[in-house]
């Protein structure tokens, strides 16, 4: 059994195969270690920014934290945060006749890739696993993959998303896809307890 360690790319996670359904509440823990079976799951490292409150769903920030005190349960897990960049962009609209430049307002996560990226290299470097395992499809990690392979690491890709990166499938050992079963399997309960009292799965969830 091998000593694994998994990094999880929250917002990749979260619109690969969590958006729009009801499996949002998930136990992370359980998830790589359904996933993993033949090997003993020693630390998970998650990535993700703090989302703001939008007029569609004003109650983001107060359910994504609510998230983070359920994923805070589970031994050995940490969480990194990265940032949201707002700014405004010329794009075109190409639904009227003729196709019109408008100004739009872009929200990009920033940090989480890297951070993830180079958490990986240096735990590689440090020799803290025996195979590096990756949830995400985002080929912007295709690099410090490489290197984590090039330093003789087994890495391989828990792929949330319907399609594999074909980078990313090239250079892993190997690749699954997250399947509707395994999210089903790997909810947390409904009302859990921490040291802060008790609390509930966001009611919209």
């Amino acid at each position: 059994m091998a000593r694994v360690n998994v990094y999880i790319d929250g917002f990749n996670l979260y619109y690969g195969c969590l958006k729009r359904t009801p499996y949002k509440w998930l136990d992370l823990g359980r998830l790589c270690r359904r996933l993993l079976p033949s090997d003993v799951v020693q630390y998970i490292s998650y990535y993700t920014a703090r989302v703001s409150a939008r007029p569609h769903n004003p109650r983001a920030p107060f359910d994504q934290q609510v998230y983070l005190r359920a994923l805070q349960t589970i031994p050995k897990l940490s969480i990194t945060y990265g940032h949201f960049l707002t700014h405004s962009v010329s794009m075109m609209l190409s639904s009227v006749t003729p196709p019109q430049r408008v100004w739009v307002e872009k929200t990009e996560e920033k940090g989480s890739d890297v951070n993830l990226g180079a958490h990986l290299v240096r735990d590689a470097f440090q020799n803290n696993f025996e195979v590096a395992v990756l949830v995400t499809n985002d080929s912007d990690l295709a690099e410090p993959v490489r290197i984590v392979r090039q330093a003789g690491f087994p890495v391989g890709i828990l792929n949330p998303h319907q399609h594999h990166s074909n980078v990313l499938k090239q250079l892993a050992t190997f690749v699954k896809r997250i399947r509707q079963g395994g999210l089903l399997a790997s909810q947390f309960p409904a009302s859990m307890t921490n040291v802060k009292g008790t609390f509930h799965k966001p009611r919209s969830w």
